[in-house]
């Protein structure tokens, strides 16, 4: 199967069990003729047939519980029960059970299609041995939560750059449209601080690989200052397509109980959504949102520990497995799936889909 053929069976797959957005599905496609960066965030479902043939020699790791389309764009900050800020990973739609060498070949492979792009200023050695530094690091002490008090202070300056201040992030919600159709009341009104607050429900259009899929945001005032509860329609993991399994033995929620984390009180699933807070200090984190100024090879020993957190339910395993990898196995993969995903982009772009 090539990758145009994966594509149509894919969105066949989908439509099969949520209602599609069309002119978001066409956004999608026009979106991952953008760069190799954007095309590998839009085709998770083609990441999984794609890298355990290109990767074969890891395919054999302990299998665990994994975030599945982890990339460095895939990390933001929330609030705990606490009000504290917290950062790490921001979705686990396509949470499924992989070996664990997935989640880190996959986000070094983000990562160097980044530094290809220009947006980080890293050799791939430098940033391969960094992310498994972290990710080896924080296996060894069972895991290790993101609460950016006064600790992690140069990660807290990442978070509250300027460009998610308050009066740029609430704008671009006063321009979106009313939503029309289904409409997950009971989902968002379950995480309003008041069940009968009332509010406008809006058409969101946002991320990359879950565009196709209903979007809405209800907006609301509450105190004197505004809120935003977002639902996206619930789609299983898309490892679940690729293998023809009835399910992948994991899903978002459960992947978040296991995770060692201070939990985002908001993010649920309900009714065939997937509902959460957003707010200028709870949302993803991409590149174009990075300080200029910040020190990139922290940053992806920040990504590999987090990645840690997730996997920490078979450490033995898999550093007894870590130490049988041979010198540099990391970098070797994730430059061989980034040079699969350029060539498939290539690909995409030729044939002008």
């Amino acid at each position: 199967m090539d990758f145009f053929d994966a594509t149509r069976a894919f969105e066949r797959w989908m439509a099969q069990r949520i209602p599609i957005v069309k002119p978001d599905l066409a956004q999608k496609h026009r979106r991952m003729a953008e760069s190799p960066f954007v095309f590998l965030r839009g085709t998770f479902y083609r990441w999984v047939q794609l890298w355990p043939g290109v990767c074969a020699a890891l395919a054999d790791a302990p299998v665990v519980p994994t975030v599945g389309d982890l990339h460095v764009e895939n990390f933001g900050t929330w609030r705990d029960l606490e009000g504290r800020l917290v950062w790490g990973v921001n979705d686990v739609d396509e949470a499924c059970a992989l070996p664990y060498t997935a989640d880190l070949v996959r986000l070094s492979t983000s990562a160097v299609l980044a530094v290809r792009e220009h947006h980080f200023d890293l050799t791939q050695g430098d940033l391969c041995d960094a992310v498994l530094e972290g990710y080896t690091t924080s296996l060894e002490r069972g895991g290790r939560p993101f609460v950016l008090a006064e600790n992690r202070r140069w990660l807290r300056r990442i978070a509250l750059n300027e460009l998610r201040d308050p009066a740029t992030f609430w704008p671009k919600f006063d321009v979106l449209p009313s939503a029309s159709g289904e409409i997950p009341h009971a989902a968002l009104r379950s995480t309003l601080p008041e069940p009968r607050l009332p509010y406008r429900v809006v058409r969101r259009v946002a991320g990359v690989g879950s565009l196709g899929r209903r979007r809405v945001v209800a907006l609301a005032e509450w105190h004197g200052g505004r809120i935003a509860r977002e639902a996206k329609a619930w789609l299983p993991s898309a490892a679940v397509w690729a293998t023809g399994r009835t399910s992948i033995a994991v899903g978002g929620g459960s992947l978040l109980e296991r995770a060692v984390r201070a939990p985002d009180p908001f993010v649920r699933i309900q009714g065939g959504w997937i509902v959460r807070r957003l707010a200028p200090d709870c949302s993803r984190i991409e590149l174009s949102d990075l300080p200029k100024v910040r020190d990139e090879l922290k940053l992806l020993r920040a990504m590999g520990t987090e990645t840690a957190n997730f996997h920490v339910s078979n450490p033995r395993a898999i550093r007894n497995d870590l130490k049988r990898r041979p010198r540099r196995w990391l970098e070797r993969a994730a430059v061989a799936m980034a040079d699969a995903v350029d060539a498939e982009w290539r690909r995409w772009v030729k044939q002008g889909a």
